[in-house]
């Protein structure tokens, strides 16, 4: 860039005029800016209130996942991501997950926890026992923060006491234990931990530095199970082949990894369309993978007597309807309107099937034709539109790439060049 990235008063600026000085500052053409200022489904004015110094924004396909029966309802699953496959394979895998009835999934209710951490305490046992004895007024303190939210049920309902050994010695952590009720949370559960702060520093002796909500949401869990009957998959190698996939991954964490990554391509996918917050999701979704001190799957697989597929996911789900982009992009107000969820709990268990399905397909491709086949066919799609195929030309493109073996830039370029030299 020309200049110094130095901006006072960036912020003020109009999205219009903060793009106009990005051009001169970067040197992106008038083109480019357009693609940028390209907001989609989403207007200018709504994007530079979600976000800092807004000067556009950048669009992801969005599909449906078809066959999905969770609970026995059906569901249209609107799915954001730029990865080709996953959304083909989440409606293969809940197509043969219809043969025995669909998705099973309960959940644990929306309860999210907020920390709030205690230094230089003189007694911290005897803080902890106080902190305790006072838990009530606590408790108290902190629905006083959102009687609406109280009112209907939710609120802070406990309030645990835990005292730490660290790197700075001793540390007192209180946590509110709190409903969200069709909330993520977090906004409502930080307010609860700053209110609370004052009369815990009062009742421990010590001084309140973080006053945050926990992302480790193990009390707002999600367990999905399916079975899948081994004629509707392929049969008993490939049955087989995935009980050994999951064996791999509960012995390994360097296959760990991939497998819980391929929970996330799912679980993912939804929250972008739904609008939720995709970190919190991440990290407390890995975090929980590695509560036993090593990381592990977040789905199990096994055969059954009959010799057909079981699986099962445990994991955290934090999610919410009330407040975030859920509400304010309008992208993501049709998706859920789409997917015809009525609470946050009906929307964490369909994402837990969906996790559950997504981990099941990518299993399954492993242990048989292998992942690269069906996802190097749509991977060859996006090489030959980078390459400048457009129309008939992307199939054409795209299908002599996969014919050939060779999905490569350079390759579709020949190609596209080649179409383009007959015309």
């Amino acid at each position: 860039m020309e200049g110094s990235s130095e901006i006072p008063g960036f912020y003020k600026l109009p999205v219009s005029e903060r793009m106009q000085l990005i051009r001169k500052l970067t040197g992106i053409s008038e083109e480019e800016a357009k693609t940028v200022s390209n907001t989609g489904g989403l207007p200018a004015d709504v994007a530079d209130h979600m976000i800092e110094n807004v000067i556009g924004g950048i669009t992801m396909p969005m599909g449906v996942a078809t066959n999905f029966k969770v609970n026995g309802r059906d569901y249209l699953v609107p799915m954001a991501l730029e990865e080709p496959s996953v959304v083909a394979a989440a409606s293969n895998a809940a197509k043969m997950a219809r043969v025995k009835g669909g998705f099973s999934v309960t959940n644990t209710g929306p309860v999210m926890i907020g920390q709030i951490q205690v230094v230089n305490v003189p007694d911290p046992p005897g803080a902890k026992a106080n902190l305790i004895s006072h838990r009530d007024s606590i408790i108290a303190k902190a629905n006083d923060q959102d009687p609406l939210l109280v009112s209907l049920g939710g609120g802070a309902k406990d309030l645990n006491v835990k005292v730490l050994s660290t790197l700075k010695g001793p540390m007192v952590i209180a946590e509110l234990i709190v409903n969200t009720g069709d909330a993520m949370g977090a906004n409502a559960v930080n307010t609860m931990a700053e209110a609370v702060a004052p009369m815990i520093e009062e009742l421990t002796g010590g001084r309140v530095f973080l006053r945050i909500i926990s992302n480790l949401a193990d009390r707002r869990l999600v367990r999905a199970s399916a079975m899948f009957e081994k004629e509707a998959i392929g049969g008993e190698e490939v049955v087989n082949g995935i009980v050994f996939a999951y064996a791999f991954a509960d012995a390994d964490p360097y296959r760990c990894s991939t497998h819980n990554k391929g929970i996330m391509n799912g679980v993912v996918a939804v929250g972008i369309a739904c609008g939720q917050d995709i970190r919190a999701l991440e990290a407390g979704a890995h975090t929980f993978a590695s509560r036993s001190g090593k990381y592990k799957p977040l789905t199990t697989w096994e055969k059954n007597l009959e010799g057909d597929l079981v699986g099962t996911l445990e994991m955290p789900m934090a999610v919410g309807l009330v407040g975030g982009a859920s509400k304010v992009h309008p992208a993501a107000r049709v998706a859920i309107k789409i997917l015809g969820i009525k609470s946050a709990v009906e929307l964490a268990e369909v994402m837990g099937a969906v996790g559950l399905a997504q981990n099941f397909a990518a299993l399954r491709a492993l242990s048989s034709e292998g992942i690269q086949r069906g996802h190097m066919k749509l991977h060859a799609r996006s090489m030959a539109i980078s390459a400048g195929a457009t129309g008939e030309q992307v199939d054409l493109v795209a299908r002599a790439m996969v014919e050939e073996h060779k999905i490569r830039f350079d390759r579709a370029k020949e190609l596209v060049e080649k179409l383009n030299s007959q015309n």
